[in-house]
């Protein structure tokens, strides 16, 4: 099928009162391709219903379980399309990232994902690889996925995956139709995209790699990322676990050690 602006939803995922979800809609309202933006929280409050107010969007809002995949995977079931993008509240999109998604998605036979080059977001700066090791390092590991061809193949994605997780999760447009309705497994919490995306990666279809830098990913002291990074032993746990689904003991730790030095480029200075 030929996918149409129409066909998209941005579920943007709100959490108590992020000084920053308005930028995040706003960038989503500039897209040169209009889709449809739905807010979903778990911590529903005066501030984010406000905020769906102004902008005149559906709040969802979840009742269920809670935690970070739990609220992800709420988000992914609300967004009712064959295509959605779960925007973080803190993060911006470029005008053009829906326009290009849909270009390449309709090139594809079979479409899992697409996902787009990011910058971070730190002290109101971009950032972009030439100045920061972690995408450095996600933008060489990527590598082996920008010819067309491999996008394709199962034992390309998976060796990609195998080294580190260089796909951005708020820069990951998902085909629902063609993929399972739980993506993420509640028991992760840094790794829970990195454990998607070697999960998607045994499917048959095309992991849709768009090398344009088409989102920003913020950096400060509040946002998950920088959390999450910020307890060391958790992720080095989780980043064993990932590296054990794909190599021996003795190489996934070695992989593990290095991934962890990479991560420095998160901390904040």
């Amino acid at each position: 099928m030929a996918y149409q602006s129409k066909d998209h939803v941005f579920a943007v995922c709100a959490y108590q009162e992020s000084v920053y979800l308005e930028e995040c809609i706003e960038s989503l309202n500039r897209q040169t391709k209009k889709g449809q933006i739905i807010l979903c929280t778990a911590t529903p409050n005066a501030f984010i219903s406000s905020v769906a107010e102004k902008y005149h969007l559906p709040l969802y809002v979840n009742r269920g379980a809670h935690g970070i995949a739990e609220d992800w995977n709420f988000a992914y079931a609300r967004a009712d399309a064959p295509l959605v993008t779960l925007a973080h509240q803190d993060d911006v999109y470029e005008p053009q990232y829906l326009e290009k998604v849909l270009e390449k998605l309709n090139r594809t036979k079979w479409p899992l994902i697409a996902f787009t080059d990011y910058f971070e977001l730190r002290n109101g700066a971009r950032v972009y690889a030439d100045r920061n090791k972690n995408l450095r390092v996600k933008e060489i590991a990527l590598l082996p996925l920008r010819p067309e061809v491999f996008q394709r193949s199962r034992l390309i994605r998976r060796f990609v995956l195998s080294l580190c997780c260089p796909i951005c999760c708020p820069s990951v447009t998902y085909v629902k139709n063609h993929l399972p309705e739980g993506i993420f497994e509640s028991h992760f919490l840094a790794d829970l995209d990195w454990q998607a995306w070697e999960k998607i990666s045994k499917q048959k279809g095309s992991f849709c790699y768009i090398r344009r830098p088409l989102m920003g990913h913020r950096i400060h002291p509040e946002s998950t990322t920088t959390k999450v990074i910020g307890d060391a032993h958790n992720r080095s746990a989780e980043d064993l676990e990932m590296y054990r689904k794909f190599w021996p003991e003795p190489v996934a730790r070695l992989l593990n050690r290095i991934y962890a030095s990479s991560q420095e480029g998160n901390h904040l200075k």
